[in-house]
C-alpha cells in the first residue's frame, strides 16, 4: 500500500515534530539541570525532571509513530491518531507540569492526568496499528 503525498508529507511533519521535541527535551533537562536547581524547591525541581523525562520519552514515541506511518504496510489511520496522542499528551502533561513547577500554581497538576490518558491512547493506537499492519502483509 502506497502512501499519498499528503499522507508522507503529514508523516514526515510528525517526525520533524518528534526529532524538535526531542531536542526541546534535552535542552530544557540541561537548563533545568543548570539554571532552576538553585531557583526551584527541591519538589518542584523533581516535577520539572519528570516533564522532561516524559516529554523525551513521548517524543521518541512519535518518532515511532511517524516511522510506523510511512512504511510500505502501515495502518496509517491508526499511526495517524497515535501522533496526534503523542503530540496532544505532550502539551497537556509536560506542558501542564512545566507550568506548575515554575509558577506553583497546583490547578496546572489537573490537567496532568489529561495528557497521561492522551499517552496512554496513543501507545494503544500504535500497537493496534502494528497488529492490523501485521494482519495485511502477505508472504
Amino acid at each position: 500500500m502506497n502512501t499519498t503525498p499528503q499522507q508522507e508529507q503529514l508523516f514526515r511533519r510528525m517526525a520533524a515534530a518528534g526529532a524538535l521535541s526531542a531536542g526541546c527535551a534535552v535542552a530544557l533537562g540541561a537548563f533545568g539541570a543548570h539554571g532552576l536547581r538553585s531557583v526551584l524547591a527541591q519538589d518542584m525541581l523533581a516535577v520539572y525532571e519528570t516533564a522532561v523525562r516524559y516529554q523525551m520519552y513521548h517524543a521518541l514515541g512519535l518518532l515511532g509513530a511517524a516511522a510506523a506511518g510511512l512504511s510500505a504496510h502501515a495502518e496509517r489511520r491508526l499511526a495517524r491518531w497515535a501522533c496526534l496522542g503523542f503530540c496532544c499528551g505532550t502539551v497537556l502533561f509536560s506542558g501542564s507540569l512545566y507550568a506548575l513547577a515554575l509558577s506553583g500554581i497546583r490547578a496546572f497538576g489537573a490537567v496532568t492526568p489529561l495528557g497521561g490518558l492522551a499517552f496512554i491512547a496513543a501507545w494503544i493506537l500504535l500497537c493496534a496499528g502494528f497488529l492490523r499492519a501485521g494482519q495485511q502483509l502477505k508472504f
